[in-house]
């Protein structure tokens, strides 16, 4: 089962993090405003994700804790690039 959550994860963390919502309260542990859940989830969903997922209660995150965090972030800028990239290639509709 663990394996197939970290397939869907790198497919879409989106869907991951919905299903997090809905079957544990992993999410509500990790951030105490749902502000902060929701804007992570529409703008940086890798690293809310693995955020959420290492966050022990009472002690935060720590140590390797915050490199998989920041692989996350790393995740979520490369996603970005590759869609900037994409764009770029596409051609462009002619207008007359």
């Amino acid at each position: 089962m663990g394996c197939l959550l970290a397939i869907f994860a790198w497919i879409s963390p989106r869907f991951v993090l919905a299903l997090l919502y809905l079957f544990t309260n992993r999410l509500t542990i990790a951030f105490h405003s749902g502000w902060v859940g929701l804007l992570g989830f529409l703008l940086i969903p890798y690293t809310t994700l693995f955020y959420a997922l290492v966050y022990r209660p009472g002690f935060g995150v720590h140590g390797f804790g915050w490199a998989i965090v920041a692989v996350g972030a790393l995740m979520d800028l490369s996603s970005l690039d590759f869609g900037r990239r994409t764009q770029r290639r596409r051609p462009r509709a002619q207008s007359r």
